[in-house]
């Protein structure tokens, strides 16, 4: 690993900020409030080449890695987007692009590849179901054969995007979990059309981040070619393992992108605001826990460093990954719960956006894994016996 700042990187961060500059607190706080997607922000990441970072330049993309993906998203996080400069890039630019680049076929990447680069295509990833939650190899979505087409069946939960998406990668079992020797074994793939008949989508009232919806998606009788199954038949599990350390990664970037963003602004009010004739940050009390989560942030961010470089090189980073993830949202929470603290009543009022980026930070610990999830595959690593 090389931590040079080149005039690559400098100039990746330079242009986030920018980005972030335009479209800050006050505007996500209108959006949020007007349960409004960030439809210029969107177009705004595609004309920064945002979207396009991990497409491969024959496709009109930037041929970037995950480790410039990861310094946007905690840069637009950390400069005024919240939750925000992590949501619109993660599923689309970030999970999307690394799945079909990688395992998509010459015609699925020619189709799908220059519209996610330039902005014009918008995936949701239908992951999650509500009987199988984070045991995504218990999903009951079916994909049965039937002639050169596959019929799908079933229904997925929290897919974000699916509202508005042009296409979902929707996972499921081609093979029935009892029915097969490994857990593993059976899932797959395919890449299907959002305005089919066949699919219904209801959006999920929730805590926070309402500038994109979270939606319940169902899927019946949904027929797709066989040409959009992504990867291989019955060996969709390695496929889908390509795209989650990027989304964990994301999600790192997150953490520590809005846990800086809050301890910036509280910073900034501590050193103004005074109460027994001088300002609140000369008190140790509030400006020592700020100052300790701002640290773990840090530590926090050189793990995703190298859990995003083990993944540009093509080695394996699971461990690294979930590091990076776990410790990140543990870091950010506190510092945002820190932050919330410096302001004081304050800190409730939507004026000063702290309340708003503790309901966003709080989503870090559910999704895309769970922090207990998390420790449980570090502890694997460390020799733990399994616990599922």
């Amino acid at each position: 690993m090389n931590f040079e700042d080149t005039e690559e990187r400098s100039m990746i961060r330079s242009t986030a900020a920018d980005v972030a500059a335009e479209y800050g607190p006050e505007y996500w706080r209108e959006k949020e409030e007007a349960g409004e997607f960030g439809q210029e922000f969107w177009d705004e990441l595609a004309a920064a080449g945002f979207h396009g970072l991990l497409v491969p330049q024959e496709y009109e993309g930037a041929g970037m890695g995950i480790q410039e993906m990861g310094l946007v998203m905690e840069t637009l996080c950390a400069e005024g987007c919240g939750m925000a400069g992590t949501w619109y890039l993660v599923l689309t630019a970030g999970m999307a692009a690394v799945g079909i680049s990688e395992n998509g076929t010459e015609a699925q990447k020619q189709t799908y590849l220059p519209d996610i680069a330039n902005g014009k295509r918008n995936f949701s990833i239908g992951i999650t179901e509500p009987e199988a939650g984070t045991n995504t190899l218990n999903v009951a979505t079916r994909a049965e054969k039937d002639g050169d087409e596959y019929v799908l069946n079933g229904n997925k939960a929290w897919i974000t995007f699916a509202d508005r998406a042009d296409n979902m990668i929707l996972v499921t079992r081609t093979t029935p979990r009892d029915e097969v020797e490994r857990g593993t074994d059976g899932i797959s793939l395919f890449i299907v059309d959002m305005d089919d008949p066949g699919i219904d989508v209801s959006p999920i009232p929730k805590h926070g981040i309402n500038y994109s919806k979270s939606c319940e998606v169902f899927i019946e009788d949904v027929r797709v070619p066989e040409e959009n199954l992504l990867g291989e038949e019955d060996d969709g599990w390695w496929t889908l393992v390509d795209m989650l350390n990027p989304e964990r990664i994301g999600f790192a970037a997150a953490g520590t992108g809005i846990g800086k963003l809050a301890a910036d602004t509280a910073i900034e009010y501590a050193s103004d605001r005074e109460v027994f004739d001088a300002p609140i940050g000369t008190h140790q009390a509030v400006s020592f826990p700020i100052t300790k989560a701002y640290a773990r942030m840090e530590t926090a961010a050189l793990m995703r460093e190298k859990a995003s470089w083990l993944y540009d090189q093509g080695e394996e980073c699971g461990y690294e990954t979930n590091v990076a993830k776990a410790t990140a949202v543990s870091a950010g929470i506190e510092a945002v719960k820190q932050s919330m603290q410096a302001f004081g009543g304050w800190g409730y009022a939507k004026e000063y956006d702290i309340e708003r980026w503790w309901r966003e930070i709080n989503l870090t610990r559910l999704a895309p894994v769970s922090q207990q999830m998390a420790y449980n595959h570090i502890g694997q690593h460390l020799g733990f016996p399994r616990s599922y």
